[in-house]
């Protein structure tokens, strides 16, 4: 396998990695400019050079990996028996310089109830960058006319219309942004229950603050402590967009995931 072909199985596995790319040269060099390989948390594809030095440029992409960092770094070696890294020294006798690039894992986010909100939500959801999983027990709200304008961004869309939507809650990757938004309050209900047995990194549900009352009743009775229930985000959005029409409600929430990605990336 390929460094290219690395990327997009790392990206369909949900895992983070580096892309290391050889970006300068001076004197002599084990390979040419523009050299690429691919670094994950367990393995690598491709190489950059090889011998100490690539084993430097590994150590670092991985400890990037594992600190969330997010920007770019560049690295550079003297390859000369003058200057060791912690692996020893390598001596072509030249200097290079290697670009790190953290491709970071794409977010899940995951809406159950495809009716005016949710579909609103996934408008703008489908512009970004994410793995978007929508999902619906009615078949006429996940119809391919109605989900096609959903498929034009950026987003990768999967669609599933599931009368037991909760099995497509279990099947999602760990760490997802579950929006729970049907026509049904006990289908609602189903779904905030089997989240919370699951490891999401949101969970939100619409409603009222009744609801919400009604709910929290329901899971205690299921066996869900507050601080489990405490998980979910209801009412979801930022508190101070008021509007209730159902674009007005989808900014609100957009903004709010917005808002607690940028602080997950510190």
């Amino acid at each position: 396998m390929d460094w290219l072909e690395a990327v997009t199985l790392l990206r369909e596995h949900h895992e983070t990695a580096v892309l290391a790319t050889l970006a300068q040269i001076r004197g002599h060099s084990p390979r040419e400019t523009g050299a690429k390989m691919v670094i994950s948390v367990q393995d690598s594809w491709g190489t950059v050079g090889g011998g100490n030095f690539e084993a430097e440029v590994i150590d670092r992409a991985r400890e990037l990996i594992a600190t969330g960092q997010r920007t770019s770094e560049l690295m550079t070696f003297a390859l000369n028996d003058k200057l060791a890294t912690r692996h020893g020294v390598q001596c072509c006798g030249g200097e290079v310089s290697v670009l790190l690039e953290v491709l970071g894992a794409r977010r899940t986010v995951a809406i159950f109830g495809m009716g005016h909100v949710g579909y609103e939500i996934a408008h703008i959801m489908a512009r970004l960058p994410v793995d978007l999983v929508l999902t619906d027990s009615r078949p006429d709200a996940v119809t391919p006319e109605r989900m096609r304008p959903l498929l034009e961004g950026q987003a990768a869309v999967s669609v599933h219309h599931a009368p037991a939507p909760e099995l497509v809650l279990h099947e999602l990757p760990q760490g997802a942004f579950i929006l729970v938004l049907t026509h049904d309050h006990a289908e609602d209900l189903i779904l905030c229950e089997a989240a919370l047995r699951s490891q999401p990194s949101y969970i939100g549900l619409i409603g009222s603050h009744s609801k919400w009352q009604r709910f929290c009743k329901r899971l205690r009775e299921e066996g869900h402590d507050g601080e489990q229930i405490s998980r979910i985000t209801s009412p979801i959005g930022l508190p101070s967009i008021t509007g209730k029409d159902p674009a007005s409600i989808a900014i609100a929430v957009a903004a709010d995931l917005t808002i607690r990605w940028e602080s997950l990336q510190g």
